[in-house]
């Protein structure tokens, strides 16, 4: 997925959950919705030199994973043997093929500067993700899709910002949550629709701070919320 692509994803991910279109530029989303996503590091290929796309910066050598299959098709990594006389024999040879292997991307598609991708479509700058598809800037989702800044969450759709939670829609910043649609602002609720800055509390609709509110005064309410939102 080039950067072009995944503007327009997060765009569309944000009109779905805000019904109100931005023209930030990708660089400024991830600021301002992915700015405390642990994503994947811009690290080089000690091989190549190429800029590769790591889940760790604690490595001293990288390669990428194909650049590693590359190298064992043309001359494999296996060794011939020499004597090891001391621990720091082990080490020198342990150093010369100790590479941490970069963009792991498996049965997936359309991903890029991404790390630790399983059987996914269309993935951008993100890490650790699964049976997912149209992702930018998340880390940990799982048969999620639409789904932007979002991290340790499954089974959400046209969501932002939504961390430690389960079946989510529409929403932006849910944190410990499940069943949770058209909302924002919602920690540790349940079984919520069309509620905004609720906490501790399940089975409500149009509730603002754990408190009823008649729709048309929740939509209005809503309006300003989405305003200061996408202005701030």
């Amino acid at each position: 997925m080039n950067e072009q692509e995944a503007f327009l994803l997060a765009q569309n991910i944000l009109f779905a959950v805000f019904q109100k279109k931005t023209n930030e530029s990708l660089e400024k989303i991830q600021e301002k919705y992915a700015f405390d996503a642990k994503l994947p590091y811009e690290v080089k290929d000690s091989v190549t030199g190429e800029t590769t796309w790591a889940d760790s910066i604690n490595y001293e050598k990288y390669i990428t994973a194909a650049n590693s299959l590359k190298k064992e098709t043309e001359n494999g990594w296996k060794r011939k043997k020499e004597t090891l006389r001391s621990f720091a024999d082990i080490l020198k040879h342990w150093n010369e093929i100790n590479y941490l292997t970069t963009q792991r991307v498996y049965d997936s598609e359309n991903v890029s500067k991404s790390d630790t991708i399983y059987r996914c479509h269309n993935v951008y700058h993100s890490v650790n993700c699964n049976d997912s598809s149209n992702i930018v800037f998340c880390n940990g989702v799982s048969f999620c899709e639409n789904t932007l800044a979002s991290s340790r969450t499954i089974r959400c759709t046209n969501s932002i910002r939504v961390d430690d939670s389960s079946n989510c829609s529409n929403s932006y910043n849910v944190v410990c949550s499940n069943k949770i649609s058209n909302s924002l602002f919602i920690q540790d609720c349940s079984n919520m629709d069309e509620c905004m800055f609720c906490a501790h509390i399940s089975n409500c609709h149009f509730y603002i701070c754990n408190m009823p509110f008649e729709e048309e005064e929740y939509y209005a309410i809503k309006k300003v919320i989405v305003n200061w939102i996408l202005n701030s």
